[in-house]
């Protein structure tokens, strides 16, 4: 996976600062980084690190391009260069195009030449795998479900029926896509489940972490826009809407029936309530809670930040006191305009 400091400078459209014909064999970061590696300077708390790396180069903006003592890879964005040089280094193993002699595949679905099924993977009648589609030991693809061409699950995904994924996607372990709403009417205390017979529907350019889950639709299906990407441990709920390129980190959880509009972005453990609908560009800060709807882009956060315990008890005590006081503050006012 070698590559040359004057080829990486051409695949990034980098200004090469010093030798093209260094030979980098891999990436790691400014204090772990040997000769050898490149590394990257995107959060200037590392800015001091920069002096004393033992990297063979550094892909770093016009700025600090002179405070860097190897090589240099000068972009105006050093963490998306990060990004594309690190797909020329990935370890993933490469697909085998082959079917494991341990994988039941139904005679009624459909796979494409050069298809990946791992071993014990189960692919269900009337499935649709399109060509290059990996599918990981222990995967299961449910009736009628389609995946579309390059898509890789990862060991041990749960597909349901009724599903389609995208092209170019990427399914993470454990992740569970298909799976019944939460839907109960009450009948004289007792609860009456509603099927869920909604899909769920997601686009290209997808990629869903470990253990997360997508319900799906009641009625009509749930979906996942294009370049959606979602981090490990997110619950999606049934009839949900997620625009193209938002991003959520880890430990969200969207409520029924709610519609995330495009190029948002949650936080780790956000959660949103269900029937409400976050306008396009949206950005929403670590453990907000969101109840109400969201119509003007930009940032929002709810909660208090932390405090030792004591304080936060006192905090916590003028909370339930301050309905009273608000009651106090208007009697005052009145007295005051009499």
């Amino acid at each position: 996976m070698a590559h040359t400091l004057g080829e990486l400078a051409k695949l990034l459209d980098a200004q090469l600062i010093g030798d093209e014909s260094i030979v980098i064999e891999g990436i790691a970061t400014l204090a772990q980084a040997q000769s050898g590696q490149l590394s990257f300077l995107a959060n200037m708390a590392y800015k001091d690190q920069l002096q004393h790396t033992q990297a063979s180069a550094v892909i770093v903006h016009p700025k600090q391009a002179e405070e860097c003592q190897c090589a240099a890879l000068v972009l105006d964005n050093p963490y998306l260069g990060y990004a594309k040089v690190s797909q020329f280094f990935n370890t993933l193993p490469s697909p085998s195009g082959q079917i494991h002699p341990s994988a039941v595949v139904s005679p009624l679905a459909k796979v494409a030449d050069g298809v990946s099924i791992g071993a014990k993977a189960v692919i269900d009648d009337y499935a649709v795998l399109e060509e290059g589609v990996v599918i990981g030991a222990g995967s299961v693809l449910g009736t009628n479900s389609r995946i579309g061409a390059r898509t890789r699950l990862h060991q041990n995904v749960s597909i349901y029926h009724d599903v389609v994924i995208g092209r170019d996607g990427i399914i993470h372990s454990g992740a569970v896509i298909g799976s019944d709403g939460f839907g109960f009417a009450n009948e004289k205390g007792k609860w009456v489940k509603i099927c869920q017979i909604g899909g769920v529907s997601i686009g290209d350019d997808v990629e869903i972490g470990a253990n997360t889950t997508i319900d799906r639709g009641a009625m009509s299906d749930t979906v996942i826009g294009d370049g959606v990407k979602l981090d490990n441990q997110i619950q999606i709920a049934h009839n949900v809407e997620v625009g193209a390129h938002t991003a959520m980190a880890g430990g969200c959880m969207i409520a029924g029936s709610t519609k995330i509009g495009s190029c948002c972005t949650l936080a780790g453990g956000v959660g949103v309530a269900g029937h409400l609908q976050l306008v396009d560009g949206t950005h929403v800060t670590a453990m907000t809670l969101v109840t109400k709807s969201i119509t003007e882009p930009g940032s929002y956060s709810s909660g208090t930040a932390m405090s030792s315990t004591a304080e936060w008890r006192k905090s916590a005590a003028r909370f339930r006191q301050l309905d009273e006081m608000a009651k106090r503050i208007k009697l005052i006012e009145k007295s005051q305009q009499e």
